[in-house]
């Protein structure tokens, strides 16, 4: 008799999960589902100006930590979809009103040579104990000095995490550091090792996006999928015998759908609330950032020659955050049009998205002119205001022990695992990892 495994949620964790239940296993009925019009999640592209644009996330790592290539650059290539780098233009940071280079020699912001200001004497034990975890700013802040944190650090993580130093997880931020840390008596020599440890080929390529839009992906991988239910609101879960009973719809009209196996890739309250009827698990309590992301489409318009710059919460801006597209991103480039795109919002700070679109963009238009050095920015050809809200979860110090409390929790159950950036991290490789392990897991209990 053919197994069923339901994934649910069609981001692209779950896309990933599900890609990788058909692949694994041919014969298995793999149902996704997803609660909105279409998959894909915050993986979304639009059109500006006769151009696409990105509503959500722009690029992703292709070189994995470990070596080799990341879990997204591998389901890009496995669903034929073409992959683009962008160009070697610089970024810079907003300090005092004006526009900065990043410096050279840093991870995340942080430089591997302390500064002369600083002393990075040797503690008498590592840095942080084996499987300890502290903030970020927590481990850097002693040994490189608030304005690091403040002007490179910060504005780094937000652009990441749109949250703070001083609250999230170092090793969820920086897991090579806090590896590193446990062996390093300096953050000197932790910088270091954790470098080294990149394994990233110099001048190799950092980032990659999908050519034509994100979307392509998410429909690439949508296609090689069997059965994909959009407009679908999973609202209960309970055991039934040795598997699954899923409650789908509404109370009114609900539909109960059984499954062997399932993968819940859904943001962590959504997961609670369906894991609240399963014995002996324990939830992960995690905050939520929102943010909104402003794209301005402009006539040819000269800016400054970089990629785009960030901007440290301690400018008092609204924008963290800025993407010249057409200077970073060679195949967008188009005659006559200019376009950019910055980030809004960061965790405890959700008070700037209180605006409406339009004042939202004018507040973009008015920042984004002061930082570059011009009175006003041309008026717009078009623009667009994509609103994400509670998108990014913000971990705080011993996430990753209240996930595997989780998950030891689910192993005393049927085949059923949790995924997304929920558990294992931001970033489209993070998030096609988690999906890969858990029907991985999902796989190996069926078998057993």
């Amino acid at each position: 008799m053919t197994k069923r495994v339901v994934v649910v949620g069609g981001g692209i964790a779950g896309l990933a999960a599900a890609h990788r239940l058909h692949t694994l296993r041919p014969g298995l009925d793999v149902v996704l589902l997803d609660q909105r019009d279409r998959p894909g999640g915050k993986l979304s592209t639009g059109e500006l100006a006769g151009g696409p644009v990105e509503r959500g996330a722009e690029s992703f790592l292709v070189g994995a930590p470990e070596g080799g290539s990341s879990a997204a650059l591998r389901l890009a290539e496995a669903v034929g979809v073409t992959v683009v780098h962008p160009t070697p233009a610089r970024a810079a940071v907003a300090i005092d009103g004006s526009l900065r280079d990043l410096p050279a020699g840093t991870l995340m912001g942080i430089p591997v040579q302390a500064p002369d200001s600083v002393l990075d004497e040797p503690a008498t034990a590592p840095l942080l104990a084996p499987g300890a975890d502290v903030t970020v700013g927590g481990l850097v802040r002693p040994r490189r000095g608030d304005a690091v944190v403040d002007h490179f650090v910060e504005p780094l993580l937000g652009g990441v995490y749109a949250g703070r130093a001083d609250r999230l997880s170092l090793r969820m931020a920086l897991p090579a550091l806090a590896a590193a840390a446990e062996r390093a008596h300096t953050l000197t020599e932790a910088l270091q090792a954790a470098v080294a440890a990149s394994r990233r080929t110099p001048g190799a390529p950092v980032f990659g996006t999908v050519e034509g839009g994100m979307s392509r992906l998410v429909d690439a991988v949508a296609a090689a999928l069997p059965d994909v239910r959009c407009g679908v609101t999973v609202r209960a879960l309970r055991r039934s015998g040795g598997g699954w009973q899923l409650t789908l719809g509404s109370t009114r009209d609900a539909e109960v759908l059984d499954a062997d196996g399932v993968v819940l890739a859904v943001p962590a309250r959504p997961a609670e609330r369906l894991l609240a009827a399963v014995d002996g698990v324990s939830s992960v309590p995690l905050d939520y950032a929102s943010v909104a992301l402003v794209a301005l489409a402009l006539p040819a318009t000269k800016l400054p020659e970089l990629s785009g710059f960030l901007v440290p919460a301690t400018e008092g801006l609204a924008v963290k955050a800025v993407t010249f597209f057409d200077q970073k991103w060679a195949h967008l480039r188009r005659p006559g049009v200019t376009v950019l795109r910055a980030s809004v919002g960061r965790h405890g700070d959700e008070g700037q998205l209180q605006r409406t679109d339009d004042a939202l963009a004018e507040v973009v238009r008015a920042e984004v002119a002061r930082l570059i050095g011009v009175d006003a920015l041309p008026a717009e050809l078009g623009r667009g205001v994509f609103r994400w809200g509670g998108a990014l979860p913000q971990y705080t110090p011993n996430h990753q022990d209240r996930v595997r409390a989780l998950r030891a929790g689910l192993a005393a159950h049927p085949a059923i695992a949790v995924a997304g950036a929920a558990y294992d991290g931001v970033g489209i490789p993070a998030c096609v990892a988690s999906g890969w392990r858990a029907a991985e897991a999902v796989l190996e209990r069926l078998a057993e």
